[in-house]
């Protein structure tokens, strides 16, 4: 398939101006918050939870028990005990897994993109390590370009590793914290923090959950994204196994207009992909469309749509085999 014919998809997002394009980073932007807040949020609302003290999980409000307990005491049996395995463990676990695969499977890794919290962190932490360093990460060869995708020049300043330190001892102990709601009473672990009176196997958990995850945040938190995090990888096959899935497109015709630019696409990437190459080089791609921004922004300063976008079904195929 030629690279004319696999860009002339008619897509969900269409080649993007600039202001379209800053449109679906906004609305990304709000997913992204809506959902860490949910992360957060969730235990202390009694949305989702599991409480080591009732041992059963609490799902809006509502006890969730198996019945184990009740079992042993002869108050029911085993033909219940059985179906509420069934119904409130196996079919809800498997339900859920197969929907987020499903949903991989056409679309990619969405779930990371657009609402994973340790995502969120990863491209905040990334901005302002980028604003202190000009690098996006600890690892990162060389400065990326002082020039944005916009045009504008980004500031550069030393002090900013303030803010960039600050940010990840934030996030680790603010996700210690919502660690520990889920397994203990969320009014219980925060009265304790306000009043100094956390007892000490809360102190030790909070303490090494911190230590552990600004190790992470600081040093491998894209290398956690791309080859640690199991949720992410079992989406990742799923979309590789789908050779018609959506992905990132480029439109030859034109690339050379690229030489022009200073790889604005590569810089935009949280993850450090290169979005023009082959599928099975982008395997952890979020989809998080900030390559596709990037491009859009570029090309609207030349009066010109972006060379990227998304493409699905047998547009999607020259990104398999480079044909």
């Amino acid at each position: 398939m030629s690279g004319e014919t696999a860009f002339s998809a008619p897509l969900q997002t269409d080649t993007l101006g600039a202001n379209a394009g800053l449109r679906l980073r906004r609305r990304r932007l709000l997913f992204k918050i809506a959902f860490f807040a949910l992360f957060v949020l969730a235990p202390p609302l009694d949305i989702f939870r599991f409480d080591l003290e009732k041992n059963n999980l609490i799902l809006f409000g509502m006890d969730w028990t198996l019945g184990f307990p009740e079992y042993r005491a002869g108050l029911i049996s085993l033909g219940q005990l059985t179906w509420n395995l069934v119904w409130k463990a196996m079919l809800p676990v498997l339900g859920t897994g197969i929907l987020l695969l499903w949903v991989a499977w056409r679309w990619g890794r969405l779930y990371c993109g657009w609402l994973c919290p340790h995502f969120s962190v990863v491209e905040a932490v990334n901005a302002l390590m980028l604003r202190a360093s000009g690098r996006p990460s600890l690892w990162e060869k060389a400065p990326l370009p002082r020039e944005r995708a916009d045009g504008s020049r980004r500031p550069l300043s030393r002090w900013y590793w303030i803010a960039t330190i600050a940010a990840i001892l934030g996030f680790a102990f603010l996700w210690a914290v919502s660690f520990l709601t889920y397994l203990l009473p969320p009014r219980e672990i925060y009265h304790n923090l306000l009043h100094g009176a956390l007892t000490p196997n809360q102190t030790r958990f909070l303490v090494a959950a911190t230590v552990v995850l600004a190790i992470e945040f600081a040093f491998a938190r894209h290398l956690f994204c791309r080859f640690g995090c199991a949720v992410g990888l079992f989406q990742s096959l799923a979309w590789m196994a789908n050779r018609k899935a959506m992905v990132v497109g480029f439109d030859r015709r034109r690339a050379g207009e690229c030489k022009a630019c200073n790889n604005a696409c590569d810089n935009a990437c949280p993850q450090r992909l290169k979005p023009r190459t082959l599928k099975r080089k982008m395997f952890t791609c979020t989809q998080c469309s900030e390559c596709i921004v990037a491009c859009s922004q570029v090309e609207a300063r030349r009066g010109k749509h972006s060379l990227l976008k998304w493409v699905d079904g047998k547009y999607a195929q020259h990104k398999i085999n480079g044909k």
